[in-house]
């Protein structure tokens, strides 16, 4: 037997799945992969057993049950408690994913579009009357998503550099014990927000929650703070994630974004396989706790299962030239967003959020260009939300 592939790795290309992961794609749809502790666990590389396994509730995202997957040494610093929404099983997560609906809906989002059109031209003008000349990940791509979900929560975007700042150091701190420190602040700092939002009620969805849930007993304080956490975390990160790294990857296909100038419409079709082909959120975590025959394999109960969102979403069974960028195929299946009850409750947001992102900075910049060689500019490592660290631009 070959050795296995040891999980999670560094991509050499910031839009293209890790070189190493080349053994996976070939011996789809599972096979077994290495974490850094030596722990032996199941990747799940095949598009149609990933929709199936993500749709199992006979595999849990309780981070902690003792069995479950940890991909590094840091992430054992969020184990230590439950996690909402993303790391709750249904019908715990059924109930918390009920409260938040009304606020990710096709018509909320709508109604926030021509905030996020206005705030996108702000940061824009601000670029162009400094430029030209921006390093876009701190001038455009981190403060959009940020603006946008401090105001749909009711968060002050003047707290902005503290919270990103400790995302930060949550999804990319060095050790356990800064993870965990992070957590606290941001848990902290949620906490006495609520407090003040029970004396003096505001706008936002917190509010809401506040006025609608907390005072009735449906929920308490620290079941809403762990709520706000991940809203706010991942309401910024992924986002900011997926402007920059599409932006770079844009830049990079002269020919496809010259296209997307020339027909506007596009853009959906645009954002939907950008989503597919980036897979930002590459390497989602459960355990079984029964047993699941598929692929052709049973996964035992107290397994760890890793899904690599990247291969799954180049799965050539789905999506022929899978690594061809390519906005004309019918990529809506990708699992980008995941799949089954943990789907990504603020998509509809993102996608908004892309779609006028990247049509108006292409369109009020036709000479945007990148200011450095592409395989000088630092991207993210393969232990956390995939995106760019800086994108340095000119136009």
């Amino acid at each position: 037997m070959p050795e296995p592939v040891s999980f999670p790795q560094d991509r050499t290309c910031p839009y293209h799945p890790p070189t190493a992961y080349q053994p996976l794609r070939e011996d789809r749809p599972l096979s077994r992969v290495t974490l850094f502790d030596g722990r032996s666990v199941w990747v799940v590389t095949g598009h149609a057993e990933a929709r199936a396994l993500l749709a199992d509730d006979r595999l849990s995202a309780d981070r902690t049950r003792a069995a479950f997957p940890m991909p590094t040494a840091r992430f054992r610093g969020l184990a230590n408690r439950r996690t909402a929404l993303l790391g709750a099983d249904d019908p715990e997560h059924a109930v918390q994913r009920r409260m938040l609906i009304p606020a990710f809906t096709l018509k909320r989002t709508a109604a926030l579009r021509p905030r996020i059109q206005e705030t996108v031209d702000r940061l824009i003008d601000d670029m162009v009357a400094r430029g030209p000349g921006a390093e876009l990940v701190s001038a455009f791509a981190l403060p959009l998503p940020s603006m946008v979900i401090c105001a749909l929560l009711g968060v002050p975007y003047a707290d902005h550099e503290f919270f990103e700042a400790q995302s930060r150091r949550l999804l990319r701190g060095p050790d356990a014990s800064d993870v965990e420190e992070a957590r606290d602040l941001i848990n902290g700092y949620l906490r006495e927000l609520i407090l003040r939002k029970r004396a003096e009620p505001g706008e936002g969805l917190l509010d809401e929650l506040v006025q609608q849930r907390l005072a009735t007993g449906e929920l308490d304080v620290e079941e809403l703070v762990s709520l706000a956490a991940i809203l706010l975390i991942a309401g910024h990160e992924t986002t900011a994630n997926m402007i920059s790294l599409g932006t770079f990857t844009l830049l990079n296909h002269p020919e496809q974004l010259a296209e997307l100038r020339a027909d506007p419409a596009l853009l959906p079709a645009a954002v939907e396989e950008l989503m597919r082909y980036l897979s930002i959120a590459d390497g989602m975590l459960r355990v079984a706790r029964e047993p699941v025959e598929v692929g052709g394999v049973v996964v035992r109960p107290d397994d760890g299962v890793v899904f690599a969102t990247s291969v799954i979403n180049r799965d050539d069974a789905v999506y022929p030239d899978p690594d061809v960028l390519d906005w004309h195929r019918p990529a809506r299946h990708h699992v980008a967003f995941g799949f089954g009850i943990h789907q990504c409750l603020g998509q509809n947001l993102a996608r908004a959020e892309m779609e006028i992102a990247l049509g108006t900075l292409f369109a009020r910049l036709p000479g945007l260009r990148l200011a450095a060689p592409p395989e000088e500019i630092a991207f993210k490592p393969g232990d956390t939300i995939q995106g760019m660290l800086e994108l340095p631009a000119t136009w």
